[in-house]
């Protein structure tokens, strides 16, 4: 799984507040691969947890922001095309991008879009196209429709089995974290730092770090002074 991780993909959600909303496009990213998203608050700090997300929040890093220049100022140092879904004059159809260049995709606030700040900062407007009534689908429905083209793309480029691209740090946390949950909690609650972990699944660490891992936090401080 982590091998066919995208980490120059991914979705910047700006003022998405809706939870079902937040958990769903999470959902969707680690379907796709993507390693991590960001997120834009405006008033108030929010976090996806679990329910709809069914866990994928735990393999999925969420950044957050609370200024939207800013998190474009990220993904635009990272070499990303940024693209906004709005209607507008200069919209293309989302499928004529090239989605195998590092891409981010702005997702706006549900009622009201995208902001004027991020339509300006953003490189590109993408539409998808409807022949309906309404002018727009749910954004957790929009973010899921362009990724999978983005990832038609990138798997007819070959671009899930190449070789994992994915940050070593950030690989040995998830395994860590995902592989050995409850000792990744005790190490967050002593202050302990993760070991390694090898190509089987198993954790690789000192007796030391087994020793302080069994003793309480005041215990090994102790041995330690």
């Amino acid at each position: 799984m982590l091998n066919k991780r995208q980490p120059d993909l991914t979705v910047c959600m700006e003022g998405v507040h809706k939870a079902h909303n937040l958990a769903a496009v999470v959902r969707t990213c680690d379907a796709i691969g993507v390693s991590e998203v960001h997120a834009v608050w405006k008033n108030e700090q929010m976090r996806v947890s679990g329910g709809i997300a069914t866990g994928s929040q735990n393999w999925v890093d969420v950044h957050n922001y609370t200024s939207t220049k800013d998190a474009i100022s990220v993904l635009k140092e990272k070499n990303m095309q940024v693209l906004v879904t709005n209607l507008s004059d200069k919209a293309v159809d989302f499928r004529e991008i090239d989605y195998t260049k590092p891409t981010a995709i702005i997702l706006g606030q549900e009622k009201f879009g995208a902001s004027p700040e991020a339509l300006e900062l953003a490189d590109q407007d993408i539409i998808i196209p409807m022949v309906g009534m309404v002018q727009s689908l749910n954004v957790s429905v929009a973010n899921a429709v362009v990724l999978y083209e983005a990832q038609r793309q990138r798997e007819a480029a070959g671009m899930y089995d190449s070789a994992p691209t994915i940050d070593e740090s950030v690989r040995q946390r998830m395994l860590f974290e995902g592989g050995h949950p409850i000792f990744a909690k005790v190490c967050q609650a002593k202050g302990l730092p993760y070991p390694h972990i090898d190509d089987e699944g198993e954790i690789i660490a000192s007796k030391d770090w087994w020793n302080k891992m069994q003793m309480s936090q005041e215990a090994w401080q102790d041995i330690d002074d």
